[in-house]
């Protein structure tokens, strides 16, 4: 926020071959290329989930929450959708209960609601969602992070989920729990757990709306925090490959002594040492960037890598963390997303642990300054093998409304089209209207959810209704899409890179957990390859250190591919 905390946003979209076509959706761009137009297809789908919210936002809790989820939690291949929700303080003083949504994917464009099924309905006061496969089983299991602490849920293979928090050794361990990610930082082979903290609240002792210097926000009154709050400390769990966890917070170097406000956290190798590293966005204070020391420990190399603050040395309010090659440079640099009169920093990545906050010089600074940014994503809008960008906002202040300042409440999107040279267009005002509709938005996540070979934008508003975007229209370019199955107990294949070679066209990317601002896109790579019509050589880089090359693979495909067995099946769109 306003230097004392912010949140970041961006979103993704697609194309739904089942869904209805749009003629002529599509349109020049400034540059006189055809742009591909992001259509709001929320309805068509059959969703019908509203996020609760409490209209004047009168505490720092209440404008926090909205993490979305993509997990294949039946394993048919794609992706269904779990959105979390919160109750208001009034709710909860009172008792009552918000409830999330899980719905399936029906294949056809369409979803079906199956919460009380699947027994993920009321977990907690629900922040983010992110999936791991905590037990190597081989099923997506959904981790819950609450004001409250985290709510593990163990996919039982039938459809159901089993809360398995105590008996995993979670429970009772945490605060207001935000952003968190599944990771092996310690090579066994078995995802680890980190989980982020933001701030020491207490319902029954919250401070008094537009009480303080910290509560005011140009001369209007407005909620508290989180500065002027205390913060809590970050916690790492280690997988004890037995069901259960270990907090090796402060052996590990990562419990955050400081106590600094913990949004959402992301693994990878960043130092390309073999080893995963952390980076923590904190809100309003410099970030952590956590270079492994290969013995289980880490040290913070934030500030010296550039990361931790802005190219001015000023910390922001760092809220949504998206990482991509939008370069070819085979690195992953990072994009965060800001409060408004800030502006969302891309830190290009150039070897070494060395970042370079490229905001203005790329495009990204001045368009995002206006507005509070929350998911983001790089997202490959028109499959031209060059990731483009994807920012959803929306104000945590209803009350900046009253006042002329430069900033409203509810926010459009931002869409930035990669240039090729290190630069980003913006297009927002010309990919289509829904781009354009003002909202109060939080998480993001992007997949292919009607596996046709666009990735489709799935954004959670704050308030009410969530918006699904499609890509419709745009060049007809090639793509390919690769799901990872993992020996051991990493089945999902986190932190696995994959590098495919088409002609001159040489693209990186890398399976995560968690990630945008507490939302968990697709597990699945997908890479646009232009005009390439095959891929000469794709390269596995699995978790464990074994390297898998295969050659000759055609485009416009899926491909399962299992360690140390190559492609065990593809398919191509519109075949079940």
């Amino acid at each position: 926020m306003p230097r004392m905390a912010a949140i970041v946003v961006v979103a993704a979209l697609g194309s739904i071959a089942a869904g209805p076509a749009l003629a002529g959706a599509w349109q020049a761009g400034g540059g006189g290329e055809k742009l591909p137009q992001l259509v709001d297809i929320t309805a068509a789908t059959g969703i019908h989930f509203d996020h609760l919210s409490a209209p004047e936002k009168r505490y720092v809790v209440e404008s926090m929450s909205g993490g979305v989820a993509l997990i294949d939690y039946d394993r048919d291949g794609y992706p269904d959708i779990y959105f979390t929700n919160a109750p208001s303080v009034d709710m909860a003083l009172a008792g009552k209960r918000a409830k999330g949504a899980l719905y399936h994917n029906n294949h056809d464009g369409t979803f079906t609601d199956v919460t009380d099924k699947a027994g993920v309905g009321y977990p907690c006061w629900a922040m983010g969602a992110v999936v791991g496969d905590y037990n190597g089983d081989g099923w997506p299991d959904l981790l819950i992070t609450c004001f409250g602490g985290v709510v593990l849920y163990r996919n039982n293979g039938d459809g159901t989920f089993t809360d398995v928090t105590a008996q995993a050794g979670l429970a009772g361990e945490g605060g207001w729990d935000t952003g968190a990610a599944f990771g092996d930082y310690d090579g066994d082979g078995w995802p680890d757990l980190f989980v982020s903290r933001y701030v020491d609240l207490d319902l029954h002792q919250l401070p008094l709306f537009g009480s303080m210097q910290n509560c005011q926000y140009h001369g209007i009154q407005v909620q508290c925090g989180p500065r002027g709050l205390k913060g809590l400390p970050d916690s790492l769990y280690r997988n004890n490959r037995n069901g259960t966890f270990s907090d090796v917070s402060q052996q590990a170097g990562v419990s955050d002594p400081e106590m600094r406000y913990g949004l959402t956290a992301v693994w990878s190798d960043f130092s390309r040492s073999g080893r995963l590293d952390l980076f923590v966005a904190n809100d309003g204070e410099p970030n952590y960037l956590y270079r492994s020391d290969g013995n289980g420990h880490f040290t913070d190399v934030g500030l010296e890598s550039g990361v931790a603050e802005d190219a001015d040395g000023a910390s922001q309010a760092n809220m949504g963390v998206a990482l991509g090659d939008y370069l070819h440079t085979g690195r992953m640099s990072m994009l965060i997303s800001h409060f408004s009169e800030e502006y969302a920093a891309l830190y290009r990545n150039d070897g070494g642990m060395n970042f370079t906050d490229v905001s203005r010089s790329a495009g990204i600074a001045r368009a995002t300054m206006p507005c509070v940014g929350w998911g983001d994503a790089f997202v490959d809008l028109d499959n031209d093998g060059w990731p483009d960008v994807i920012i959803v906002n929306g104000h945590v202040y209803p009350q900046v409304d009253s006042k002329d300042i430069g900033t409203r409440y509810r926010e459009p999107k931002l869409v930035f089209l990669n240039q090729h040279d290190g630069t980003f267009r913006n297009v927002s005002g010309e990919v289509g209207p829904a781009v354009q509709i003002p909202q109060v938005s939080r998480g993001l996540a992007v997949g292919d959810l009607f596996n046709d070979g666009h990735l489709e934008i799935v954004i959670e508003n704050l308030e009410g209704q969530p918006m699904i975007l499609r890509v419709e229209g745009g060049p007809r370019n090639h793509w390919v899409s690769f799901a990872l199955e993992g020996a051991g107990g990493n089945r999902l294949a986190l932190n696995a890179r994959v590098r495919i070679t088409a002609g001159d066209l040489v693209q990186v990317d890398e399976v995560r957990s968690g990630g945008s601002y507490l939302s968990q896109s697709d597990l699945r790579l997908h890479f646009g390859l232009g005009g390439h019509s095959r891929i000469d050589k794709a390269e596995i880089f699995w978790p464990s250190g074994q390297t898998e090359t295969l050659t000759g693979l055609a485009a416009d495909r899926y491909y399962t591919v299992r360690e140390g067995q190559g492609v065990v099946a593809s398919k191509a769109p519109g075949r079940e």
